[in-house]
């Protein structure tokens, strides 16, 4: 299997699981890496070899993109000319909740995703490609994600979490591990494919029982702060003078209100994808050191 986004939160959790399946993994990077399993080589993107325990790659049939979906159309032409027949790809739930959104960033991040389905769907049906899409919504595991970790990340340095309104906007928080689950799977079962899958986590609670959820996690008495929008702004303003936080933006603190509900019965279904409920394993949240 040729993984794509290699390096990436999912894609090192693809490494792991596609090699427990018995997978011969070539993995793609920008950067030169090494590998220490024999399950594992290594190519650059520009085509030069890496370090590798193996021979010259000359036909990989099957793909997974962890990498961000818009730029997988830079990657058509390399995959081909390597034998794909089937690939799987990440998109997000965010071309659905960011399409509106009243940040021209996230605006522009939804259209990415909406033209990178487009242009997978175009190619893999030109070129009889079997072709799988899958939009996970809100991503959290192993302390790398930037949703779950940054909220516990910003209690740990604050010691509170403010939210607007009556943050009651319903969420579905998944589990990396579970993403990764449903693309193995994606890219063994024959049956499916040639179609899009929501991803769901397999519990469904309110935006501020989920931030109740990290203080407790993090061993931590609930303190959360409801501010109207014009605050929360002013306070963007200047937290976006750190570095961490020069991606917030209001759009995100307006939609703590939405609902984000997704029906992930065709994956459960297809792709016999069991997601776990939000629960925050230790190794889920950022060291407090």
């Amino acid at each position: 299997v040729g993984l794509l986004g290699a390096t990436s939160l999912v894609g090192e959790c693809l490494q792991q699981q596609l090699v427990q399946q018995q997978w011969q993994i070539v993995a793609f990077s920008r950067r030169a890496q090494v590998s220490n399993n024999a399950a594992i080589s290594w190519l650059q993107l520009d085509g030069l070899p890496m370090e590798t325990g193996h021979s010259a790659v000359d036909n990989i049939p099957d793909w997974i993109c962890a990498a961000p979906l818009w730029v997988l159309p830079r990657y058509f032409d390399m995959m081909l000319k390597l034998g794909a027949r089937r690939i799987v790809a990440l998109s997000s739930t965010s071309r659905y909740s960011k399409t509106a959104s009243p940040d021209t960033s996230e605006q522009r991040i939804a259209q990415q995703l909406i033209a990178g389905e487009e242009a997978l769907h175009t190619w893999a049906t030109q070129h009889s490609i079997t072709w799988i899409v899958l939009r996970p919504t809100l991503i959290y595991g192993h302390s790398r994600d930037k949703n779950i970790t940054e909220i516990a990340r910003f209690i740990l340095r604050f010691g509170f979490f403010p939210v607007l309104g009556s943050a009651r906007g319903l969420r579905q928080p998944i589990h990396v591990d579970d993403v990764a689950a449903a693309s193995c799977s994606a890219i063994s079962v024959e049956e499916a494919g040639n179609r899009a899958y929501d991803l769901s986590g397999g519990e469904t609670l309110s935006y501020r029982e989920m931030v109740v959820r990290i203080f407790e996690a993090l061993g931590s008495k609930p303190r959360i702060f409801s501010i109207p929008l014009w605050l929360f702004h002013l306070a963007l303003q200047g937290l976006r003078w750190l570095p961490r936080y020069r991606h917030w933006t209001s759009a995100m603190a307006q939609r703590m209100n939405q609902d984000l509900i997704f029906n992930c019965a065709d994956a459960q279904q297809d792709l016999h994808f069991s997601p776990r409920s939000f629960k925050l394993a230790p190794g889920d949240l950022p060291s407090q050191n």
